[in-house]
């Protein structure tokens, strides 16, 4: 694995500071895992009959990005960027993916979410949450993404010392 691109979250930051920092950290975490693979290696699945592969876990988190931020701020009817119902599981399956389209999506939503993030006034900004149809705030909404993240990059641990035996950070 190269060498450690994170930036760590301040220590005595404010709320703000600090989700949008650990955000980014477990952001970086992701792209961390997956660098210096090849395609193929990207693709390849945990155990039969898992579809989880580090890529799946790219495209899934996109769809995180897009169903979080972009469509409970900006425009709820937004199509996801790999199923015409809201389907997380359907992201898994990476089998015809490459490295350019998945991080490509998935990079253009962390930027898209960043932009959200940053032009709210406040934490307390509310949108509606499409699936739920209730409003939640960019607080929720950021707390809510930073365990996804820390969920499946425990996962991508897992899945990177599968494909070459890379452990660590």
């Amino acid at each position: 694995m190269t060498a450690d691109p994170r930036i760590g979250p301040p220590l005595r930051g404010g709320e703000r500071e600090t989700l949008r920092a650990f955000l980014d950290y477990h952001r970086a975490t992701l792209a961390m895992k997956c660098a210096g693979l090849t395609d193929e290696e990207l693709r390849q699945r945990s155990m039969p009959p898992s579809t989880l592969s580090l890529l799946g876990l790219v495209r899934h988190m996109a769809e995180v990005e897009r169903a979080w931020f972009h469509r409970v701020f900006e425009d709820h009817e937004a199509p996801m960027v790999w199923s015409d119902e809201i389907d997380f599981q359907a992201a898994y399956d990476a089998s015809g993916s490459t490295r350019a389209e998945a991080f490509g999506a998935w990079e253009a939503e962390v930027e898209r979410s960043r932009r959200i993030e940053k032009e709210a006034e406040s934490l307390d900004v509310t949108g509606r949450q499409p699936r739920w149809d209730k409003e939640v705030s960019l607080r929720m909404v950021m707390v809510h993404v930073l365990l996804e993240y820390g969920r499946h990059n425990g996962h991508a641990d897992f899945l990177r010392e599968g494909v070459d035996g890379t452990v660590g950070a």
